[in-house]
């Protein structure tokens, strides 16, 4: 388990790993992989504070496989592993 416990409305997600070939079969250098959009849900916040003092409930929960924004979140390297920080806002999509 990770060392890092997101805040806030703050989520923290282990980027899947990058194709290693296109589709047609074209095996990919490091330098041409495109950084995956895609990732795992490790830890959620406490949720966003509203108005009214409460939290709201996050969408996502840990587990989850997400799609988020290219350039979404903060990028950490805790322990030699490497995560992403980033609000909810900037999660796209729950892959199923």
């Amino acid at each position: 388990m990770s060392q890092i416990k997101p805040i806030g409305d703050k989520i923290l997600i282990k980027r899947l790993e990058a194709e290693e070939k296109t589709k047609g079969g074209i095996v990919l250098p490091e330098s041409a992989k495109e950084k995956p959009r895609e990732g795992r849900v490790i830890a959620v916040g406490a949720g966003k504070l509203m108005d009214n003092g409460q939290r709201a409930p996050f969408t996502v929960k840990e587990n989850d496989r997400v799609i988020f924004s290219s350039y979404a979140g903060t990028e950490v390297k805790v322990g030699g592993e490497e995560y992403l920080i980033l609000s909810e806002d900037e999660i796209l999509a729950i892959l199923k």
